[in-house]
């Protein structure tokens, strides 16, 4: 459509009206849907989580709960100091981040700068089948073999022993640190790596000191997700660890982490709306709390150190 422009005496074009995609708006539409679900499915689980705690905390008080040493809710005159489980949780997950963390950096150094084709197409499935073993076959795994493995070398452990529980959890958390960190690694440009073998550096020193340290902000976001995966790790520290909560740093004997302690209790022979029911959502609220703390603590890392390539 063309009109006139009177005050400079030439004809001007009218664009038409923007027609409606209806396609587009519809996929716009299945895309804020697939978004509102997670977002209120984790405020439906706050709810749940909040409203039994809530209960709890109205006949147990906070700073008991928070500071006392003893965990017996199951027993006539139970106590609710929930410590014991966060010292079981919180030794369980350093322990196998001393198992995962160098191992699923050294995987993906390897992966990432020292493999060929070959030899990555081979790891990569294996590593994903790793993956793929479930939980509580590696608690069984950690029970059967890798406890009775460690008392025949010599190491005096118990049947149920935070030692087993974190060597298997950690070689569990392998493939998701070594998958993340090698994706970190392989969006470092390729000119770093040219100028430093420029330079004279070898690839050890190309890996260690050039592309390790450019990934930096990938590394710890994976490291802070494994660790919150053995933080949240239930069924191999249920079936190896065992379930006597106690305050201890000795791996070799048996504790109880927040996520045993869950898992155990919560399997219907409490009565519902007992206060010894309402632990398990206390408990819960508490690991909620810790990890959302961790995820928190890994955006700030991630953003701090963070490095945009063009």
């Amino acid at each position: 459509m063309t009109t006139h422009d009177a005050a400079v005496g030439r004809p001007t074009i009218a664009l038409p009206r923007k027609r409606i995609r209806w396609g587009e708006q519809v996929v716009r539409g299945i895309l804020f849907i697939a978004a509102a679900i997670s977002v209120l499915t984790t405020v439906g689980i706050v709810i749940s989580l909040l409203l039994p705690a809530i209960e709890f905390f109205g006949e147990v008080s906070p700073w008991d709960f928070l500071t006392g040493t003893t965990w017996t809710p199951l027993f006539l005159d139970g106590e609710f100091g929930v410590v014991p489980l966060v010292v079981g949780t919180i030794m369980i997950s350093f322990l196998s981040a001393l198992v995962a963390f160098p191992l699923g950096l050294g995987v993906a150094i390897y992966l990432s700068e020292y493999a060929n084709q070959r030899v990555a197409g081979f790891l990569k499935p294996v590593l994903e089948i790793l993956a793929a073993i479930p939980t509580v076959v590696l608690g069984y795994f950690a029970l059967t073999f890798v406890t009775p493995l460690l008392r025949d070398i010599g190491v005096q452990v118990e049947i149920f022993n935070a030692l087993a529980a974190s060597l298997v959890l950690g070689v569990m958390l392998i493939p998701t640190i070594a998958s993340l960190s090698e994706d970190a690694m392989a969006a470092v440009p390729r000119d770093l790596r040219d100028g430093g073998y420029a330079l004279g550096a070898d690839k050890l020193q190309v890996s260690t000191r050039i592309v390790v340290p450019a990934a930096i902000s990938g590394i710890i976001a994976a490291f802070v997700l494994g660790f919150s995966r053995a933080v949240g790790e239930t069924m191999i520290v249920l079936i190896a660890a065992g379930q006597l909560a106690q305050i201890t740093f000795d791996p070799r004997e048996t504790i109880e982490t927040m996520t045993a302690f869950i898992g155990a209790t919560g399997n219907g022979d409490i009565p519902t709306g007992s206060i010894e029911y309402k632990t398990i959502f206390a408990v819960g609220l508490t690991l909620f709390v810790m990890t959302l703390v961790m995820n928190l603590i890994s955006i700030r890392l991630v953003r701090r150190y963070r490095e945009v390539y063009e």
